[in-house]
């Protein structure tokens, strides 16, 4: 978590490489429906460059990151964000111990890309969920669409 009310939703770091998915609150407060939208930053870190890019994650954005935990926790390549609307960031399980390579490419906007290899920890999945569950927990779902296009407060 960071100090200044941001909530690390990704946080892989080896200390050479990492990929950091903050997120900063919501992205109109009080506004339908775009009140539990969130705003986030993507930040990549490697020794050869250093990236920074501003998202907004909707709450199908966040069950998607789930299941990309899930085929991540079993070993398989898995893509997030990968509607176009969002920068795409992809992990592969490099077969080597412990060491996924994280690619985020955001064609949709800057025409970028960057792939940094990143060692994980004993239990970063684990910790991903219970990061999960603080993002879900700072900003619970308010808004409840209740047919196309419609929206009102949950009560």
């Amino acid at each position: 978590m960071a100090e200044d009310g941001a909530v690390d939703l990704i946080c892989l770091t080896d200390g050479e490489s990492s990929l950091l998915v903050r997120v900063l609150g919501r992205h109109m407060p009080g506004v339908l429906p775009w009140h539990d939208f969130l705003d986030a930053e993507i930040v990549v870190t490697s020794g050869f460059a250093q990236g920074r890019l501003d998202v907004c994650l909707a709450r199908d954005d966040l069950d998607s990151w789930s299941q990309v935990l899930g085929a991540l926790a079993a070993g398989r390549d898995a893509a997030w964000m990968d509607d176009g609307h969002n920068p795409e960031i992809r992990f592969e399980p490099s077969g080597q111990n412990g060491v996924a390579v994280v690619v985020v490419e955001d064609f949709a906007s800057t025409g970028t890309s960057v792939r940094v290899p990143v060692r994980l920890t004993d239990g970063w999945a684990d910790d991903h969920y219970q990061r999960l569950r603080r993002v879900r927990a700072a900003w619970p779902q308010e808004v409840a669409e209740t047919s196309p296009g419609a929206y009102e407060w949950r009560r």
